[in-house]
């Protein structure tokens, strides 16, 4: 279809012919493909969005909203007990420091501390751990009939006041300790909202047992289901999903999943360490690492683990001494100290404030391919950005990839199915209403790239390199790159906390 673009405030006006109309201002996109803005809906962009007022590793790709506070872990709601301990716990993975606190506490006030201060959109998840925590606390016992109330009034606040629905990370702090029945129970406090249950299964136990949880989990609380960064470790792993997903999940729950282009994946070094390190929260967290009792616990779990060593490299530590540490692989790093993988990996822990981001060797990208063209895909880039570092570049190259390399290259499959599982079927998961679009009276947030040029090149060993090929972004009707360059925004910012 060949056409034009008008826009008028922050909607588009008019699409199509639009010979005889003058306009203020007037880009001339002749060969190129305009398309709606890009939404990733899973990602660790939680911190950068207010502390960038326009984070380009993602305007760069065409990303207009994002959607944060994924696999159940994020900056709100807190409360006076738990606010420190989950800035200290997110510091590798979501980037604020315990000095970058404003002082909001409920889901709402954060996200209005987004809105207007950075050039994209932002939608978001309650995060469960946040709930269980201020209910019953980081340790491991039962949730009661009282803290369960707690946790499912917290839920309806949230939802009132806009969120897309309730992450999970069942590998993740406080969450691992949570049964199927308690997720079950609390889930079904959002069905009166249709609220979407979006949730990094417990890869830990076995994809498949853990995705059909998730659907147990769903059709229980009568609520959808959405799983995060879907992938298997093998092609038969990856067949046998796919054969469960379309004859079994979406048949008996309304079902989705999202996904990145790579196989490799990233994660805290903190994800190796035994879940007794956490009952006492993240604070305790060091004092609980060194007990005997934990100490053996985390041998057995790093002697056990699917990976070897030398499949998992250090992409980032916040401390400046040990920067060179920084693309070295655990291998390496254990080599180099003289020491047992457990004394060297716990003391870097103890030392680096449980905050190192690893990236792990994980197998060929071609393992993601299959699901890449499933309908039910969805883009999440999860990507983790850190200031320095060689960080898994997804967070730079994912669009680049997928319309670049697989699509235009690969011919993976078409570039308007592509687009499509990056904006109108993403917003339509996410209940983002006149988002994902080109139609008269939507949000006008609009991307033009090349087709021609559209191009990952950031890679494992030099990932600092942003996607070329998206030429202009369009954000509320905004600007917020031209000619490939991010615009800066001192003052108000066109990026809106969009409420579901």
């Amino acid at each position: 279809y060949s056409g034009s673009v008008a826009i008028t405030g922050d909607r588009i006006s008019h699409i199509g012919d639009l010979t005889g109309l003058s306009a203020a201002q007037e880009i001339d996109v002749t060969g190129r493909v305009i398309c709606p803005g890009l939404i990733d809906v899973h990602n660790h962009s939680d911190g950068w969005l207010i502390r960038e007022s326009n984070f380009e590793p993602k305007t760069t790709q065409g990303f207009t909203t994002e959607v944060i506070m994924a696999d159940g872990i994020g900056y709100a709601p807190v409360d006076d007990h738990t606010v420190a301990q989950w800035l200290y716990y997110l510091r590798g993975l979501d980037g604020l420091r315990m000095g970058d606190w404003e002082g909001w506490k409920t889901f709402e006030e954060y996200l209005e501390t987004i809105d207007g201060r950075t050039a994209q959109n932002a939608c978001s998840h309650l995060p469960y751990a946040n709930l269980r925590a201020m209910a019953c606390g980081f340790g491991r016992g039962a949730v009661d009939d009282f803290q369960m109330r707690e946790i499912q009034r917290q839920i309806r606040i949230g939802m009132e006041a806009g969120a897309v629905g309730v992450s999970t990370g069942l590998d993740y702090i406080v969450q691992h300790f949570s049964t199927t029945d308690e997720l079950a129970e609390a889930m079904s406090a959002m069905a009166g909202y249709d609220g979407l249950y979006v949730t990094h299964v417990r890869y830990k136990k076995g994809l498949l047992p853990a995705i059909k949880e998730a659907v147990e989990i769903g059709r229980r609380a009568g609520v959808r289901v959405h799983i995060s960064h879907l992938k298997g470790q093998a092609p038969g792993q990856v067949d046998e999903v796919l054969e469960y997903i379309d004859r079994t999940a979406r048949h008996e729950v309304d079902f989705s999943f999202d996904l990145y282009p790579y196989q490799p994946g990233s994660t805290m070094l903190n994800y190796l360490a035994p879940y007794e390190v956490w009952e006492d929260g993240p604070l305790a967290a060091a004092s609980r690492l060194v007990e005997p009792v934990n100490q053996a616990k985390f041998a057995a779990g790093l002697e056990a683990y699917r990976l070897p060593m030398d499949y998992m490299r250090i992409a980032w530590v916040p401390g400046k001494e040990n920067s060179h540490l920084q693309g070295m692989t655990l291998e390496e790093f254990i080599e180099q100290s003289g020491r047992s993988p457990l004394e060297a990996l716990t003391d870097l822990l103890i030392e680096e404030r449980f905050a190192p981001l690893l990236v792990f060797d994980e197998g060929d990208d071609r393992l993601v391919e299959p699901l890449l063209k499933h309908d039910l895909f969805t883009l999440g880039t999860d990507g983790i950005y850190t200031s320095d570092g060689p960080v898994h570049p997804r967070v730079f190259g994912s669009v680049g990839r997928l319309f670049g390399t697989l699509v235009r290259d690969r011919k993976l499959m078409s570039l308007e199915q592509a687009v499509h599982h990056s904006t109108g079927y993403s917003a339509e998961r996410f209940r983002l209403s006149d988002r994902g679009v080109l139609q008269g009276d939507a949000f006008a947030d609009v991307v033009v790239f090349d087709p021609a040029t559209i191009a990952e090149h950031a890679t494992f060993d030099d990932p600092r390199q942003l996607t070329t090929g998206v030429e202009t972004v369009i954000v509320n009707g905004e600007v917020i790159l031209d000619a490939g360059q991010p615009i800066d925004f001192p003052g108000a910012a066109p990026g809106r906390f969009l409420r579901c």
